[in-house]
């Protein structure tokens, strides 16, 4: 059957964020347009029509259609890739000829109103077209899918966001108010805009209730009598078993007396002309706005909440059960394109009041006017890029825009499908955070953080899309022929828009589906049979996540041969979803779904198979070889340590100027592979070495997560890495044509360093490549104009003196100057950017970790010549305590070492991939053939002794990563350094000279053993103790009179006063509590 390198690729694993984005600039941005269409101004005779927009990238602006600038000069110049949007405008004016008659006029205007961020490798981006070759030779990564930004430089990326499905009716119980309640609840969406409906139903209480943005606790019957409805039309809508819970909220008032009702409860205490115009408003536009905002849909509104409240009666009733708003048919997920529009919408709102406040302006002042010079651009970029900067979004989120993680080139392209559900982080929410059934082969359950956003955070699987946005006008227009506006029959619904009902349900849902799997409705439409609820759900919403299954059906002779084409690459997977042979369900339709694992279950009852188990995982989950013999925190543990790891994060790191990149120097290919890192190519920029590694204790240096390793496998290159880092300045011009300037320092500079630091120095004042520099070296010289104006000379002249504003090297850090790139930006500052290098040696105390979340901490650097050997002479890189693998259960770490022996052994790579790896029988076969044990242990000798070890020690080739935690990156320890203002304590953190904190545990130790002298030293002595003045008589901390040298209590005068030696922060608290009216008195004894 099919495997996963048989139908992915690397380039289809970010489509569907490129594709959010490509029908952004396609359709997105001209429906918001097309929402507002005219632009309505204070001005006689002036109108303003709103008609196409388009966006062009600015490469495309140079003549003879040539680029402006490389992607990769944005990142190295700080700005951001944009395009420019061009909205086409009709202005039509009246004006006066020379006559005196009026004479109206229009045209078509191009104004620039803003400009959008490009998503790399979208439609409108420079790389999109260019070759591997040609990728390479402009400093891209040929590897790289794209799905990202550059803003101000920096790479960022839109996660997807996992919001509640739009125009889907959730009924659930509710009992915050002290009552039992059943409430139908739907979340209604028309472009862009968001109202929330509610049809409440306590039990034991005769009332159903309707609330919605401007009105709460409606009567349900009141309220449809005022969209429209007769008492006769309202009863209709309901059954025997629900129609009795209706008619105490019915009224004998007409449609009319019952509208202007409701008017006097929205509308209570605006003008009694006012009112009416203001509740009409209201309904069209606050109730259920996504089945229209016209009168004529009022009717339709009131159908649909009868429809919420029949559902609400039967939940209480016990003849349904609630519904589940942690399925993923509930849910959607929000990709890059919605997001932007979403940003757009709010921008381009602000933008037109502008414009509105700007041609009024004019118009006042008696001049031309002119839309071209109302229009201010950066009212709209400010917006976007402050939005995309910042992460913070509008409606008050935030988190959404992220910095690309390019640890190494799996987190960069994990980052890339990971959606976050944005909950408050601090609260519990345990069914959002559970793992649920639904998520089964779309989101991964292992691959999610640790701590406060475990279960919000989450990463698709390998096999799951995203469906697109589409018009679903088309299928809507089939249905309305074949569907009747009959109370009798199944209702059918499109997006969450009732169409009509239908008597045979069941076959007009199987017809649909035959539609769809003939390619005549498109395959990301889900058709769905509620039999529970006697509902057809049709959606071809945006952001439903989408996996492919085998349609058990139509698996005969010749789709078996068409699959074989496909592994053959004689035809590719998009054939097998046309034939129909394969299609794409979301959690609504597999509901209705029987889905089979293997070809060996499959029988008659079965609807569809899996294609391959291994799709099932995530990115970094399926990079883990033998990830299915081992525990699920195992799996989560890896998952993340593998995006921590040092690597490759991209072929083009030797141009790249990142402000932080760690690069493995000797990276390797593992023996034992998986079907994602062939797909992915994560083999051509891998993240870790091949280790001979033994299973020993080994003199007590590699208890716990303690291992040994061997000091000559690291001068030989073992786990050593390089560390880049990256400083930039510019030169910034100020007003009154003053400016920072590129030079050495004087010695009557303000804060002039000492001569030393500047000695790297060229003459420019900047450091030439390789030159070799130590911890707080000057790297760019530089100095700034004084803050402040100095005193005028004698000679009436100012005199100026300039401030120190060098650019020095970080003070733990040394190594050597691996370029230097001066440039200009666009405001026309010099900048100045230098890319150092620092070799990473592994030393006691770095950490490492297999694969399989096997995390360890260097515990002894051994030699070679002390460290265990076999029969062969090999000696381990790495001694691993064999105490971690029976607790942890990680068997997968025992087989890859079998599998990676044997590999070596075979001349081959070995497939460890998930549910479809290489059995460990094979595994052990081969070691048997090549003259070993097939249980892979072997004897070894002590190196020190010569020494035979009385037990057989298990060794054997496997992956190992070294992880960016680095003790070199974290070393740190203090005697005196820098205090805190407010409390007069140390500061905190290696940036800062801080101190190490003496906590509350370390305190209640030290008092366990008594050691009360080192108590004291620790907190007071070494801490923050002052000195005080305590009055004798009253013992309240007396007052310093500075002038006179001398101390009074401030209570009894002069009574005889002494200094005490106690913490600062104590001093402090007794300050704040004598704020509050609370006075802490000393009681002095005679010192001992």
């Amino acid at each position: 059957m099919l495997r996963m390198t048989d139908f992915l690729d690397k380039d289809t694993i970010m489509k569907y964020q490129i594709d959010s984005y490509n029908w952004l600039i396609d359709e997105g941005l001209q429906q918001v347009i097309d929402e507002r269409k005219i632009l309505p101004v204070n001005i006689e005779g002036y109108t303003l029509n709103l008609k196409k927009i388009k966006v062009v990238p600015l490469y495309k602006e140079t003549e003879g259609g040539l680029k402006d600038r490389l992607v990769s000069e944005y990142r190295i110049k700080n700005i951001t890739y944009y395009a420019r949007m061009i909205l086409t405008v009709e202005e039509t004016s009246k004006k006066k000829d020379k006559g005196g008659s009026e004479k109206e006029g229009s045209r078509d205007i191009d104004i620039v109103i803003g400009h959008i961020p490009i998503m790399l490798k979208s439609k409108i981006c420079l790389l999109n077209e260019l070759s591997d070759d040609k990728l390479i030779a402009n400093g891209e990564d040929p590897e790289d899918p794209g799905g990202y930004f550059i803003v101000n430089g920096t790479e960022r990326v839109l996660i997807g966001v996992e919001d509640i499905a739009p125009n889907k009716i959730i009924v659930t119980f509710d009992d915050s108010l002290g009552k039992k309640t059943a409430m139908a609840k739907v979340s209604s969406v028309r472009h862009g805009f968001r109202s929330r409906t509610t049809v409440e139903k306590p039990e034991n209480y005769p009332s159903v209730s309707v609330s919605f943005p401007g009105a709460a606790n409606v009567p349900f019957g009141f309220l449809s009598k005022a969209l429209g409805l007769t008492n006769g039309e309202i009863m209709e809508l309901f059954d025997e078993d629900t129609r009795a819970e209706i008619v105490p909220t019915l009224t004998e008032e007409s449609s009319d007396e019952a509208f202007k009702k409701l008017c006097k409860k929205i509308s209570f205490g605006h003008a009694e002309e006012y009112q009416e115009l203001r509740t009409e408003q209201t309904i069209d536009n606050f109730l259920l706005p996504h089945i229209g905002n016209n009168k004529k849909d009022r009717k339709a509104k009131a159908r649909f909440l009868a429809i919420m409240a029949k559902k609400a009666i039967r939940l209480l009733q016990g003849n349904r059960t609630e519904d589940d708003k942690d399925h993923y048919q509930n849910k959607r997920v929000r990709l890059a394109g919605d997001l932007l529009q979403e940003l757009f919408r709010v921008s381009f709102s602000m933008l037109l009041k502008d414009i509105k406040y700007q041609l009024e302006k004019q118009y006042t002042r008696k001049r031309d006017v002119n839309v071209s010079n109302a229009v201010r651009s950066r009212t709209m970029d400010e917006r976007i890029e402050f939005a995309l900067a910042t992460g913070n979004w509008t409606g008050g989120r935030s988190g959404i825009s992220q910095v690309l993680d390019r640890t190494t080139f799996l987190s960069s392209i994990s980052h890339r499908r990971r959606i976050s559900l944005l909950l408050e982080k601090t609260r519990p929410h345990f069914e959002a955070r559970d793992v649920h059934a639904t998520q089964w082969g779309r989101v991964s359950a292992n691959e999610t953080p640790e701590g406060k956003n475990c279960g919000l955070v989450k990463n698709l699987t390998v096999g799951a899309i995203i469906s697109k946005e589409k018009d679903d006008s088309e299928i809507k227009e089939k249905l309305e022929k074949i569907c009747s506006q009959s109370e009798y029959g199944t209702d059918v619904y499109v997006n969450g828009v009732l169409i009509g009902s239908h008597p045979e349900p069941g076959k007009l849902v199987e017809n649909l589906r035959e539609e769809r799997r003939n390619g005549k409705i498109s395959y990301d439409v889900s058709i769905v049979y509620e039999e529970r609820n006697n509902e057809v759900q049709i959606y071809s919403d945006v952001g439903r996540v989408l996996r492919p299954l085998i349609v058990a059906k139509n698996l005969d002779k010749k789709a078996y041969a068409m699959i074989e084409d496909v592994i053959k690459k004689k035809a590719n997977f998009e054939d097998l979803v046309k034939k129909g042979v394969i299609e794409y369900l979301d959690a609504a339709e597999e509901e209705e779904a029987y889905i089979t694992i293997t070809k060996d279950e499959l029988t008659k009852e079965h609807t569809h198979m899996e294609i391959t188990p291994s799709i099932l995982v995530s990115i970094a989950e399926g990079y883990i070889p033998f990830a299915n013999y081992n525990s699920a925190p195992r799996v989560e543990m890896a998952s993340a340590m593998a995006k921590q790891a040092v690597g490759v994060p991209t072929i083009s790191f030797p141009s790249r100027l990142d402000s932080l990149m760690h690069v493995m120097v000797y990276p390797q290919r593992p023996m034992v592979r998986t079907d994602v890192s062939e797909i992915f190519h994560f083999d051509k920029m891998p993240a870790g070495q091949n280790f001979v590694v033994a299973l020993l204790s080994y003199r007590g240096y590699n208890m716990e997560d303690a291992i040994v390793i061997n000091q000559s496998s690291i001068e030989r290159g073992l786990g050593r890495s390089t560390f880049y880092r990256t400083y930039t300045t510019e030169e910034v011009h100020y007003h009154g044509a003053q400016q920072d300037r590129f030079e050495i320092p004087k010695e009557d500079v303000e804060g002039h360093l000492s001569a030393d630091v500047y000695k790297n120095l060229s003459s420019d004042g900047i450091i030439l490549p390789e030159t070799e520099f130590q911890g707080e070296d000057v790297l760019i010289g530089k100095t700034a104009p004084p803050r402040f104006l100095e005193e005028i000379s004698m000679f009436g002249r100012i005199a100026e003196r300039r401030r120190e504003a060098s650019v020095t090297a970080n003070e733990m850090e040394s190594g050597w100057v691996e370029g230097v790139v001066l440039t200009e930006t666009d405001e026309g500052n010099t900048m100045v950017k230098i890319k150092t290098r620092s070799p990473k040696i592994p030393e006691i105390g770095d950490k490492l970790a297999s694969r399989y979340g096997q995390k360890g901490v260097i515990g002894m650097v051994e030699r070679y010549e002390n460290m265990p050997f076999t029969n062969e002479g090999i000696v381990p890189d790495l001694i691993m305590n064999p105490h971690a693998v029976p607790s942890r259960t990680t068997v997968g770490h025992l087989i890859e070492m079998l599998g990676g022996t044997a590999g070596c052994l075979d001349g081959r790579f070995i497939d460890g991939t998930t549910f479809e790896n290489e059995k460990e029988e094979g595994l052990r076969t081969i070691l048997e053939k090549s003259g070993f044990k097939n249980n892979g242990k072997q004897i070894l000798y002590d190196g020190r002794t010569g020494e035979k070890i009385e037990a057989e020690i298990f060794i054997g080739v496997i992956y190992y990563q070294r992880l960016h935690h680095m003790v070199s990156n974290k070393i740190h320890s203090r005697a005196k350094g820098p205090v805190q203002m407010l409390t007069r304590q140390p500061t905190e953190g290696r940036a800062k000279h801080g101190g190490l904190r003496f906590g509350e545990m370390e305190r209640d130790c030290l008092i366990g053993h008594g050691a009360s002298a080192v108590l004291k030293d620790r907190l007071l002595e070494e801490s923050d103790k002052v000195k005080v003045p305590v009055c004798s008589k009253c013992g309240v901390i007396a007052i310093h009179e500075y002038e006179k040298n001398k101390f009074y209590c401030p209570v009894c005068g002069d009574s005889p006063v002494y200094e005490v030696e106690i913490p600062y922060a104590f001093k402090l608290l007794a300050a704040e509590l004598l704020g509050l009216g609370i006075v802490i008195r000393f009681k002095l004894e005679d010192k001992i």
